[in-house]
This record gives C-alpha cells, structure tokens and sequence, in this order.
C-alpha cells in the first residue's frame, strides 16, 4: 500500500524519467478553467459514449490529477471507474477529486490485470514512455474482447517545441505510427482523427514565440489566456467537436485521437 492505494510499483511512486511529479500541482490549478483540458475532456465523454455503449466499466493509465475521470464521471455516470498512475502526487490529488472511486499505483508497462476492462484509455501518456509498444501490449492483454482503447497523444514532429522538452514527451506522433503500433499489438482501428486542428495555426505561432533563447521558459503560458480568449477557443474547439461527431477527421492538428477495438475472437 502506498498513500491508501494499492502499490505495484513502489521504486517508481516518487520519480522516473518520463515526467516531473512536481508538475502535478500546477497542472491540478490550470486544468478546471482552461479551454484544452475542459475541450478535450468533452471529445473523450463523446468519444467512449459513441464508440462503446456498452462497456460498463473504464480504466485511465496515467489518470494524473483525475481531471479526465472527474469528467467522465459527471457525463456518464454509469461507468465504473477505475485509474492508475505511477506517482503518488498524481493519485493524491486525484484521491480528492474522485471519493469512491478505486485508484492504483503502477507502471503502464506492467498493468496488473487480464481482460479485465470494457475500455482503455491513455491521454497524453505514450509519448512520455520509450517503450509505447509494449504499454499497448499490456492495454491488449488487460482489455475483454470486444472491447478497446481511447488513446490521444501529441501530434507532428514540426510542432517540437520547448513544452515537449520540459515535459519530457519521448516523441510526437504521426497517425501512420500510431495505428501501425496499435495494430501490432493486435487492435483494429475504428477512427482516427486530429483535433486542435482549427487553431493549428495560433499553435504554431505559440510555438514560435517560444523559440528565442534570450527570454525565460514558461511551460504553462499557452494556458495562461484572458478570460475572452479562453471562451472564444473553447468555442472554437465545441465547433470542431462537432465536425468530429458528424464524421469528419481532420489530416492535421495540434492532437490526435484514435480509438480501437480488440477483435471478439483470438487474432
């Protein structure tokens, strides 16, 4: 036991190389009010809602501060719930948002379960891990049959930028990467689609901006809007989800979201 969670990889609860712990805090503060986190968290309640109405039960690798569970929650209550993180500032934060809900201490290289869950889901995670393949193995072998995966993951190796540095992000996705990883460990993609995809070019003038050596890094500025910037993006982020619900899938984005199934028989 770590903190009141079960622990099943304790030597890594308080560092490894694939985040900053101390970062959770803040985060924790900018994702209630921020346009990207309450934006993606609606295309992620649509997404598990469309794709598997079935499913009963869901479980987040990297659940972080719980601000994803948090949301699910509150849209589709019929969910049992259930998340894993590796570092205890993560599942302590996400202790306090989410009373009830059963949350472990582990390595999404090594996930504790066998067809155990309806569906999967990793929100910017992958990229923070070297070995991506072998966590998507594990999400196969933990997931039932006829169940699947929600994943996104940050897109376009042209948009690298000192954020991915200070986040210690592995790599940037291209979507023939992706579904080719996915499919190796025996999904089948379903739908794939970028998204941030309509503010694709202030994304990169942000990045720009970041560039000059001569001024001081400040990891968490693309958040750091006015209040009527903030609503006219996540009205712009509300148009593009709608576009994604009616079919579209956008070639580019800041983002990519790409959802898979476990075939019902033994592949």
């Amino acid at each position: 036991m770590l903190g009141g969670h079960l622990a099943f990889a304790p030597e890594l609860a308080e560092k490894s190389e694939g985040f900053d712990a101390s970062y959770f805090g803040r985060l924790a503060e900018l994702e209630p009010g921020s346009f990207w986190f309450r934006s993606r968290n609606r295309l992620l309640c649509w997404a598990l809602e469309h794709y598997f109405s079935d499913a009963k039960n869901f479980l987040e690798i990297g659940c972080g501060t719980g601000f994803v569970l948090t949301g699910i929650r509150k849209a589709l209550p019929r969910f049992t719930l259930v998340g894993g993180e590796v570092f205890s500032a993560g599942l302590r934060l996400a202790a306090d948002r989410l009373p009830g809900v059963d949350l472990f201490q582990m390595d999404a290289r090594q996930i504790p379960f066998e067809t155990e869950f309806d569906v999967i889901g990793a929100f910017d995670v992958l990229e923070h891990i070297g070995d991506d393949e072998l966590v998507l193995s594990q999400m196969y072998r933990a997931v039932r049959q006829g169940g699947g995966i929600i994943l996104t993951v940050p897109q376009h190796s042209f948009l690298w930028s000192e954020v991915d540095e200070y986040s210690r992000h592995v790599r940037r996705y291209g979507v023939s990467e992706l579904r080719a990883k996915v499919e190796q460990a025996g999904f089948r993609t379903v739908r794939a689609t970028s998204f941030v995809s309509l503010l694709l070019p202030l994304m990169l003038i942000a990045r720009l901006k970041q560039r000059p050596a001569n001024r001081e890094f400040d990891p968490a500025a693309e958040f750091k809007l006015s209040a009527p910037a903030n609503y006219l993006l996540e009205r712009a982020m509300d148009v593009e989800r709608t576009m994604i619900r009616v079919g579209v899938s956008f070639p580019v984005g800041g983002s990519l979201l790409l959802i898979a199934k476990r075939p019902e028989a033994a592949q």
